[in-house]
């Protein structure tokens, strides 16, 4: 108990450390509004949500304008990684791919902490990471919704297939599946006009891919364990998912992950050692045998 208090206490101070920088490099590095035209009486509409993961000109200039604004001393021994990002963006690389790299390893070590430390299971690592990407890209009420449909679209046919007794292979059954799945999402995005979801009507193929990859592993949980087994294990991926998803859409510390790249790096490498050190129970374990430990 004394040591995963430790870890947890550890890993609190090294988040808020990083958020409390990462305030303050917002602060310093603040872009400067662009000029606007004077006010006029007609109402407009409210500007769409930045999106991180799409090259545009709402997500990118702000980022790179912070990069020109930066002050940085020799290249050894501590701003070789601040040098590789400027000269890759000028090169053309985007800036707000870059953020979202340096941001994954902190995403990643967040989900192995809830894993290791709290107990939660999901399904591994890349697929919450992978989803609260696409959360960052749908949104999150769209992304879990899509999620629903997927789903649906992937257990109803399997039931009816089964009531009919139809005795498939995997791999076709599963292609029908994708089949049914593609139908469900297509019928979603042909009632978007009606539904009145802007994130909707702008999905594209790659939220929709890690959603097909998340209902397989349900299906695949659901035919080898029971459908309450995959319940939780997906439940347990879409709050990692949105714990991660939080992160990444954290403003000041994606300034933070572009201008102290070094520094976010090296603190997330010592605390996934130290992560992978801990071998002692995890908070569920302690609530499930409080009695026995206690007595």
């Amino acid at each position: 108990m004394r040591k995963i208090s430790i870890f947890v206490g550890f890993l609190t101070l090294f988040i808020l450390a990083i958020l409390a920088v990462a305030k303050v490099s917002a602060q310093t590095f603040r872009v400067s509004p662009s000029p606007t035209t004077a006010p006029s009486d007609t109402p407009t509409l409210a500007p769409p949500r930045p999106d991180i993961t799409q090259q545009t000109e709402e997500t990118v200039e702000p980022l790179v304008q912070l990069l020109r604004e930066q002050k940085l001393g020799p290249v050894w021994p501590v701003n070789p990684l601040k040098y590789a990002i400027r000269a890759a963006v000028v090169t053309g690389v985007p800036a707000n791919t870059i953020v979202l790299l340096l941001l994954l390893p902190l995403v990643a070590m967040v989900i192995a902490a809830f894993r290791h430390l709290i107990g939660l299971r999901g399904f591994g690592i890349f697929l919450p990471a992978a989803l609260s990407v696409v959360f960052v890209a749908t949104g999150p009420v769209v992304g879990i919704g899509l999620f629903l449909v997927i789903v649906a679209s992937s257990t109803i046919p399997r039931i009816i297939l089964r009531r009919l007794k139809l005795k498939l292979q995997y791999l076709p059954r599963m292609a029908m599946i994708l089949w049914f799945v593609v139908l469900g999402v297509l019928a979603v995005l042909f009632a978007a006009p009606i539904i009145r979801q802007p994130n909707l009507a702008n999905v594209s193929i790659f939220p929709v891919l890690i959603l097909v990859l998340l209902a397989e592993d349900f299906s695949r949980v659901q035919l080898g364990k029971s459908i309450k087994t995959a319940i939780n294990l997906t439940t347990e991926t879409l709050i990692l998912a949105l714990v991660s998803y939080i992160f990444l859409t954290f403003k000041s510390l994606q300034i933070f992950a572009l201008l102290n790249p070094e520094l976010l790096l090296l603190g997330v490498f010592i605390v996934d050692l130290m992560l992978g050190r801990y071998i002692g129970l995890r908070f569920i374990e302690l609530w499930r045998f409080r009695k026995l430990i206690s007595g």
